[in-house]
């Protein structure tokens, strides 16, 4: 048994360039902040890298998935959520839709001097949480700190592994003629959320982010579809840009009806108002799945008995089409081309 290491305490209101300089002020930040507020066995050890038994590992799967991603969304802190809960999650879900089993996560930050303490150890606080809620530990990481002015605020990077079990094969490529698109709910609250909470439109509305971890709801619909032939999280350039993904790789068309897709009518109005496209706002809680038509209903009622999937909906057709195109069936009855986004509706987004 290893002697337990009494922790250094960081007393300090804000982040300083010696916070990040490798000598007692970085122990201290690393140790009060990130290893007391990560608080696992793995991270505690401090070693220079995370370690695993490979037997632990093979026994639930026998590929490796492994993702990173890069947080810089501006600001902070908005409804229902935040940095820290958008990095844990949208990493955990990059795994989930490839039918990864999430495990283990890295956190390396980027901290601008100035950053108030107490803004840190509440992202910490709300990655640890989330994390918790997926079933996955942040066992490593890195702490830089830069002058005022070199960044902004804060950047998050989170670089996730996972199990992928055998027998499951997603890919954007297996899209097939007569396959059935589902999601898991409404779209657009994400990028709502973030135009809401930058004050520069001056809307009132009560919309929420929709980040949420989806491992817990991906297991579900492998449950009862094994074979689920396409899947992907809805981020940035929201579901029309992961529609097109899959048309590419697939070599296939596929159509949408306008009115089957689940928008609230809060963010609806906010695209008017706005002359934004809810199809090409950002999501942190949705994904888009291709599956074969005799599990559709199936897969659909996992889908709603679960938290994340209440309002699920099937929402478009694949057919047979070398085009390679997304129709949109629209309210007025007729049809148009859905492009991939081109430039961007909403910068620093996630």
């Amino acid at each position: 048994m290893n002697p337990v290491r009494p922790r250094r305490k960081l007393r300090a209101d804000t982040i300083t360039l010696a916070h990040g300089s490798g000598g007692k002020a970085m122990r201290d930040l690393i140790d009060d902040v990130f290893v007391g507020g990560f608080d696992n066995a793995q991270l505690t050890e401090l070693e220079d890298q995370a370690r695993f038994d490979l037997a632990d590992l093979t026994q639930l799967g026998n590929r490796l998935a492994m993702t990173t991603d890069c947080y810089v969304v501006d600001p902070l802190f908005f409804p229902g959520g935040n940095i820290g809960k958008l990095a844990v999650t949208g990493t955990v879900n990059d795994l989930a839709v490839g039918g990864a089993r999430p495990l283990y996560l890295s956190c390396g930050m980027i901290i601008e001097e100035g950053l108030p303490v107490e803004d840190l150890r509440r992202i910490v606080a709300s990655m640890k949480a989330t994390a918790d809620t997926a079933g996955v530990c942040i066992v490593t990481g890195d702490t830089k700190v830069v002058h005022r002015g070199a960044a902004d605020k804060l950047f998050i990077n989170t670089t996730g592994i996972g199990v992928i079990p055998e027998n499951v094969e997603i890919r954007a490529q297996r899209g097939q003629d007569g396959d059935v698109v589902l999601i898991n709910g409404f779209i657009g609250d994400h990028g709502a959320a973030i135009v809401d909470a930058r004050g520069e439109m001056s809307l009132d509305n009560t919309i929420k982010t929709d980040c949420q971890p989806l491992n817990t709801l991906v297991e579900a619909m492998l449950a009862v579809c094994p074979d689920i032939h396409c899947m992907r999280d809805a981020t940035r350039g929201g579901i029309a840009t992961v529609l097109n993904e899959f048309a590419e790789a697939s070599g296939v068309s596929i159509n949408i009806d306008e009115a089957a897709l689940p928008v609230r009518d809060e963010v609806h109005g906010m695209c008017e108002i706005l002359g934004l496209d809810p199809l090409y706002l950002a999501n942190e809680g949705k994904l888009l799945a291709i599956v074969p038509p005799e599990r559709a209903d199936a897969c659909l009622q996992a889908m709603r008995a679960h938290p994340a999937g209440r309002d699920s909906a099937i929402i478009g057709h694949v057919y047979a089409d070398e085009a390679s195109r997304v129709i949109l069936k629209t309210g007025f009855g007729g049809n148009r081309i859905v492009d991939m986004l081109v430039g961007e509706q909403l910068p620093r987004i996630c």
